[in-house]
């Protein structure tokens, strides 16, 4: 039977799930979402996804592909959400031409990193709440260490230990903080991230900002790629996937 291949746009609040891979031993988003087509496409669907978040780590944007050679139902995207569950959202179903790869054809990344200077009970797995950092941070330390990351193209101090990437460079097109009263953002882009990379950068940008590191260790860490002293990774509940970029998306066509 002849197969053509889809493309499945979604969101999820990761705070229930060890992250968007399959886990032998926890829930997974991937589990959720694939599981869940199968039982409405009457046939078992294996979906690939544009890449990995880890445990906690939610998703505004993400994409995943998937191969299917029957018709879907009528009203699918409706139906489908019924069947997920209530912290995972599909907004649309494209179809894409047979080669495509939702992690391999990815030409760039977003994420987007949140911080609350106060305690917020209403969003208290979505937002990183650390009010220790209200007072005497030094937030244009903070942009500096962003800007200088721009400089390079290894970012071997920003990995994750035992990670099996093929190589540590990245082509970074953005890295900047948003400050507003009680709440920071951090937004950074790429065409690729390195395992646990922006939670590792969000650490190290806080970090500056108190003192705790210095500008010149971070540029002795990032020239020699060696690991930074004392590198603190933020915790996982304020980071984003918030953009995927393909060459050709407008060309995808859109099953309503």
């Amino acid at each position: 039977m002849r197969t053509n291949r889809y493309v499945l746009e979604l969101a999820y609040n990761g705070t229930n799930y060890a992250g968007w891979q399959r886990q032998p031993n926890a829930m997974s988003v991937e589990e959720v979402v694939d599981t869940a087509l199968s039982i409405i496409l009457n046939e078992k669907i294996k979906i690939i996804g544009c890449g990995r978040t880890d445990a906690g780590v939610h998703a505004s944007h993400y994409v995943a592909h998937f191969d299917f050679g029957g018709k879907f139902p009528p009203f699918f995207l409706k139906r489908f959400n019924r069947f997920l569950a209530e912290d995972v959202s599909v907004s649309s179903l494209y179809r894409v031409p047979p080669g495509f790869h939702a992690r391999f054809h990815a030409t760039g990344r977003s994420y987007v990193y949140e911080v609350t200077l106060k305690k917020d009970v209403f969003r208290k797995n979505t937002v990183a709440s650390l009010p220790q950092l209200r007072d005497q941070i030094d937030q244009d330390a903070m942009q500096a260490a962003a800007n200088m990351l721009l400089e390079y193209k290894a970012f071997a101090p920003f990995c994750k230990t035992n990670s099996d990437a093929f190589t540590m460079n990245c082509d970074l097109t953005e890295a900047r903080w948003e400050f507003k009263p009680n709440h920071w953002a951090f937004h950074i882009s790429a065409n690729r991230f390195l395992r646990g990379m922006v939670r590792l950068i969000v650490g190290m940008c806080i970090r500056v900002g108190q003192g705790k590191l210095r500008l010149e260790e971070l540029r002795t860490a990032l020239d020699e790629q060696t690991r930074l002293p004392k590198p603190w990774s933020a915790p996982a509940e304020g980071l984003f996937l918030s953009g995927i970029r393909y060459p050709g998306r407008k060309e995808w066509e859109a099953i309503k």
